[in-house]
């Protein structure tokens, strides 16, 4: 029998019982594979945020039965008077806090599983530098066992895992969290500069139509602005850039925003750096890319493959145009313009065209 120390002792199996290996791994558990009957102690439900998916995909359907409990996000609801439903659930014991970022606004309800006793205040302090001081905490201790305790308020001292958390936005600011809309403001990306602007932010996320699980070519990616928000709509993303500096301002932005785990970041050139990825579902040169790149590029895509491409160059212009007639789709020609003082009065600042090609293989 297989399981954590608390789950062993609780079923008093006694010299029978193997304790998990800390890190987690199934290995003692898969070495036993046709050699004898195998119980495995989980946590209420295997698979709401257990351990059941990761064993089912090493065992064909026969080798397994389970037999799922009331879990430890239905047992907070239920002490909550939540419905589960309407409930963020996030299992946060072994990822960052900034998972939250894109989900946590006003009204929103969230149970979230923790490492330790010392995650309740570090998700804390997390919460209140990153605009949700407001929000109301309530730690659930040992949920559903003889130690079971639940507090609200901020006494964060002597508490005991397992443990999890209910976050209630009820209280939180009216603009707390991000805005779903894409073209999030410039000054929330760590940038040199070299950042797709959120105005033609809004319109290059627009013709890249992201859909959640699909994946995300980002050629030349500066700040990694369109990726993140590519992520935040529920895809994947592969940044390719040219200088170190930018592949760290990347890295960094989808740690910001709580997408890292879906966003990898390469130091590489294209078309060089394309050839080993995934086919993608869409790509973005953010750069507009020469004419080799895009000779290169056209063959690896997929057939109903999405590529948009931004120049603000006349020689990207020239390339843009060329491959627009080659291949069809659209070509724009976006004049963006911003009010801004002149003296007493104000004037029109216009910002360098930018030239758009977008097109469908």
């Amino acid at each position: 029998m297989c399981g954590a120390p608390r789950h062993l002792e609780l079923a008093g199996v006694g010299a029978r019982g193997r304790e998990w290996p800390v890190p987690f791994d199934l290995t003692p558990l898969l070495a036993l594979r046709g050699q004898a009957r195998v119980a495995m102690l989980v946590s209420g439900d295997p698979f709401w945020f257990g351990a059941g998916g990761s064993v089912a995909a090493h065992l064909s359907p026969d080798e397994w039965r389970a037999f799922p409990l009331a879990g430890v996000f239905s047992l907070i609801a239920a002490r909550m008077g939540w419905r589960l439903e309407d409930c963020l659930c996030l299992g946060l014991h072994a990822a960052p806090y900034a998972r939250l970022r894109p989900v946590m606004a006003r009204g929103v309800r969230a149970i979230a599983t923790l490492r330790d006793g010392a995650a309740v205040a570090e998700l804390a302090a997390w919460l209140q530098d990153n605009g949700f001081a407001e929000a109301r905490l309530t730690v659930c201790e040992a949920v559903g066992g003889p130690r079971e305790r639940l507090r609200a308020g901020a006494d964060w001292a002597d508490v005991q895992a397992p443990v999890a958390v209910a976050i209630d936005g009820a209280n939180l600011l009216r603009n707390a969290g991000l805005p779903r809309a894409a073209g999030l403001p410039d000054g929330l990306f760590q940038s040199d500069g070299q950042i797709t602007k959120a105005p033609v932010r809004a319109l290059t996320l627009s013709a890249l139509a992201p859909r959640p699980g699909e994946l995300l070519w980002d050629i030349g990616a500066g700040s990694g602005s369109v990726s993140v928000e590519w992520c935040l709509a529920g895809g994947r993303a592969i940044c390719l850039e040219t200088r170190a500096d930018r592949v760290a301002n990347v890295r960094a932005n989808a740690e910001t925003f709580g997408v890292a785990h879906r966003l990898t970041a390469t130091h590489a050139t294209a078309p060089e750096g394309l050839s080993a990825l995934p086919a993608p579902d869409a790509v973005f040169v953010g750069g507009g890319g020469d004419a080799a790149l895009h000779a290169a590029l056209w063959p690896l895509l997929p057939e109903g493959a999405r590529i948009v491409a931004n120049g603000v160059t006349i020689d990207t212009e020239a390339v843009l145009a060329d491959l627009h007639a080659r291949h069809g789709g659209s070509l724009l020609r976006l004049d963006i313009a911003e009010a801004a003082a002149l003296g007493r009065f104000r004037d029109w600042r216009a910002a360098r065209p930018v030239v758009q090609w977008r097109a469908v293989k």
